[in-house]
């Protein structure tokens, strides 16, 4: 039997409600589907922070290196400022492991209600692909004369040829499996040393795709037009900070960042790739079971086809849009009165009476 080790980071708030839902939908699509899931337990979090002074331990990365994907809940809480939190686990994950795509899908579904006025589904389709390694969030920078009135603070943005090129290639790549059509976040206009090399370097990659569309808008407008035209997109590249901040504008065009799911991905498999919510720890509702799971669930779906599972990925997605659709099981995000639980439930059961074969 396919057996794929896969180490679970709970994480804090709501991450340690939704995970468990989200592995009881993929062991049930595991046994339908022939395989299994050797799940490895980390409690790597604000609350391993709180009585460790560390939010991972030293030989964390060398912990979880051999795995063959890594199931994430959600990183921060009160009490632990974030960028501690960030910095000291989910940051050096993605860094240390190349998962320099950060892949949002954002797809409006039936039953679920966009805030955009006469948006059903199928009008809101496309993916935010994310430079996930460097840009805008580079560690580079200090403070210089602290709590002088000459204090100065610095960071700065790192783009390379090779980071750029390898984003943008797999947004082609990925369009072309889609509708041919690449967008890439600029902000050319004010920002004068990066943003027109990011420009340059979309140009001489969209050269070598001859057949396809593509076009660039700031990323002020850029937000406005994912607002009042979000079906002119296919796939959107940008930059570690505008891909972050689209990929949760994306969401929330289409009813709930709940459902959100996304993934950490190193294309070349020399690592591992991480699967996640877009969600964050949501303190204000943790313990109460009012969080929405599909976003969990959706993100263990992307793993499972990372892994090569596309039969037993496509049957999770299936069934989310189906329990959408006939509006079973609902959280109160959604307008319905299911707990957590009783969500991962619902799904988890219909998971289990497919035949996927």
């Amino acid at each position: 039997m396919r057996t794929y080790r896969i180490a679970v980071i709970p994480g804090d708030g709501i991450g340690n409600e939704v995970v468990p839902e989200g592995q009881k939908v993929l062991e049930a699509a595991a046994r339908r589907a022939g395989f299994a899931l050797e799940w490895q337990h980390y409690d790597w979090s604000c609350e391993r922070f709180a009585k460790t002074g560390s939010m991972m331990p030293a030989d964390g990365l060398d912990q979880i290196r051999h795995t063959d994907a890594i199931y994430l809940g959600a990183v921060g809480f009160p009490g632990v400022p974030d960028h501690v939190s960030l910095w000291g686990l989910l940051i050096p994950i993605r860094r240390s492991f190349h998962q320099y795509i950060n892949l949002r899908p954002v797809k409006l579904l039936k039953g679920v209600e966009s805030p955009l006025k006469g948006r059903e589904a199928g009008d809101i389709d496309f993916y935010v692909v994310r430079e996930n390694n460097e840009g805008e969030y580079s560690s580079i920078g200090g403070r210089l004369f602290e709590g002088a009135p000459e204090e100065l603070v610095m960071q700065q943005s790192i783009f390379t040829r090779r980071g750029c090129d390898r984003v943008m290639r797999y947004a082609f790549e990925l369009a072309g499996t889609r509708k041919k059509h690449v967008t890439s976040a600029t902000k050319s206009n004010g920002i004068s040393h990066t943003m027109p090399y990011w420009d340059e370097r979309f140009a001489a990659m969209a050269a070598q795709y001859p057949d396809f569309r593509t076009d660039h808008f700031h990323i002020d407008i850029l937000t406005a037009h994912f607002v009042r035209n979000p079906d002119w997109f296919d796939v959107v590249v940008g930059s570690n900070l505008f891909g972050d901040i689209l990929s949760d504008l994306g969401p929330a065009i289409v009813g709930s960042i709940g459902i959100a799911p996304g993934g950490n991905i190193n294309p070349e498999r020399d690592y591992p790739s991480m699967f996640e919510p877009v969600h964050g720890s949501a303190p204000d509702i943790a313990g109460k079971g009012l969080a929405n799971p599909i976003g969990q669930i959706w993100s263990g779906a992307m793993m499972l086809r990372h892994l090569g599972e596309e039969k037993a990925a496509l049957a999770i997605e299936e069934v989310i849009e189906e329990v959408l659709a006939e509006r079973i099981c609902l959280t109160r995000d959604l307008g319905g009165t299911a707990s957590t639980t009783e969500a991962g439930d619902a799904i988890a059961a219909a998971v289990a009476g497919r035949d996927i074969g």
